[in-house]
């Protein structure tokens, strides 16, 4: 443990793009920064200090867009619960930092906000041993059978659930219809993978475009994929099968997407959260990108000269039956085991991310298709705002039909290093060097992710 904890304070692991870094909330702060003797602060907020008696409540994030939705929550509470009003201090940290704060807090035992946000990826660091964090269970588990349950799991430990999730990060296909019907192609024609190889090949012949993007510097072009083939980085008793076939298959199609069909190329900027992607895509570089629902806010934020050509659908299939989305990314918000308003704070978690009413405002805010299944048919949701002007308005029809077929992601304590592993190493030699096969470069990921676990 010592040992762990000296990594931390280092800022020796990455934290993966797997949440808001950069990925559903809108900073891109993911560097690998040390931390320092406090977090840096870089922005703080304090929501309902107007209103006399409130209880004080504080909260740390990584991500000052999450902030916004809280804001919002605390003004209906406050509204909704005067007598148990609320006045909320938001501290937004970068985000190596906040984790490594948190965790050295919670360890220490002082120091910790009543409630905050921790990354999926970085999760697992935080349920070793015993959780320092207040079990949901009497807010999530009369809620389930209206939740995508599997984006609580994530959150879990032993039957306790500890986290609420902003999102179901369902991923989906984004297609540049301008171009897709240029090149001859009807977007709902693509059921199977194959069917889009020979729609990318009519692209690549009729249009100045490719087809689509494969990331080399970050995973997600590879980790939804393996995802919707009900494969991993580890199963669920946590170990690691990283090399497994299906995943060095999936390796080995993207890899031929680039260079045997051509109808791909790297990534601009080596991933789809770089400047030089956005621009490429805005001047229509590619006809397609795969990314979860939450990346919608990249196009209105990045990439303007596409509203009204950009169409949501499924993935493509695998195999008849299989699956045609993935959950992606996330964001678990914990009640700390040192707030001295446990109960206070629970109430107004759930109040914000489990109510129907909460689970509307994280689309109409952030964007985000809300983990609660049962609003996405609601009449609030098909409200025209700017993601439904900008796309189209089919949004949620496409997710109701896609809502169970959404496998569970298993975290790790060494999912962080898995993925630092695919970054750093294995994307780069498969993809860009071309180095290594598919096999060799995962086997080797692996095989370095085994050992950390038994040092």
């Amino acid at each position: 443990m010592k040992k762990f904890l000296f990594l931390m304070a280092s800022g020796a692991l990455l934290l993966s793009g797997c949440g808001d870094n950069g990925n559903d909330g809108g900073s891109d702060n993911s560097g690998n920064e040390e931390a320092s003797d406090g977090p840096n602060l870089e922005a703080t907020q304090v929501i309902g200090d107007d209103v006399e008696g409130a209880t004080e409540l504080t909260f740390w994030n990584f991500n000052e867009l999450h902030t916004g939705f809280f804001e919002d929550a605390v003004t209906r509470w406050n509204e909704e619960f005067p007598d148990r009003a609320i006045q909320l201090t938001a501290e937004t940290y970068p985000i190596d930092q906040m984790h490594n704060n948190l965790l050295l807090s919670l360890q220490s035992g002082s120091g910790a906000p009543d409630i905050a946000d921790i990354e999926v990826s970085m999760f697992a660091n935080f349920l070793q041993g015993e959780p320092q964090m207040l079990p949901l269970n009497d807010k999530i588990e009369p809620e389930l059978d209206n939740l995508v349950e599997s984006r609580y799991q994530m959150y879990a430990k032993d039957g306790q659930f500890y986290g609420m999730d902003y999102h179901v990060g369902a991923t989906v296909m984004y297609y540049n219809e301008e171009i897709m019907n240029e090149a001859g192609v009807d977007i709902d024609s693509i059921k199977t993978w194959d069917d889009y190889v020979e729609a990318g090949k009519k692209v690549v012949e009729n249009t100045d475009a490719m087809m689509t993007t494969v990331e080399s510097d970050e995973t997600w072009s590879f980790q939804p994929l393996i995802s919707q083939r009900e494969s991993d980085y580890f199963d669920e008793n946590g170990e690691v099968i990283l090399d497994n076939d299906i995943n060095v298959d999936t390796l080995q199609f993207l890899h031929d997407l680039v260079y045997e069909h051509e109808i791909a190329e790297l990534t601009p900027g080596g991933f789809h959260h770089a400047e030089e992607y956005y621009g490429y895509m805005n001047e229509g570089g590619a006809a397609s990108l795969m990314m979860p629902m939450w990346y919608m806010g990249r196009f209105l934020d990045y990439m303007g000269d596409l509203e009204g050509k950009m169409q949501i659908r499924p993935l493509p299939l695998w195999e008849e039956g299989g699956n045609r989305s993935a959950g992606m990314g996330g964001t678990g918000t914990v009640v700390t085991n040192q707030t001295e308003e446990p109960e206070l704070a629970k109430d107004f978690l759930a109040y914000a991310k489990l109510t129907e009413e909460g689970n509307i405002q994280l689309w109409k805010i952030l964007g985000f298709d809300p983990p609660r299944h049962d609003v996405w048919d609601n009449e609030e949701m098909r409200a025209d705002n700017r993601f439904y002007d900008y796309f189209h308005d089919d949004i949620f029809d496409i997710l109701l039909d896609v809502r169970d077929e959404i496998a569970e992601v298993n975290i790790t304590e060494q999912t962080s290093n898995a993925t630092q592993e695919l970054q750093s190493n294995v994307m780069h030699s498969v993809l860009r060097d071309q180095s290594k096969t598919p096999e060799e470069a995962l086997t080797d990921a692996a095989e370095a992710v085994r050992s950390r676990m038994t040092e």
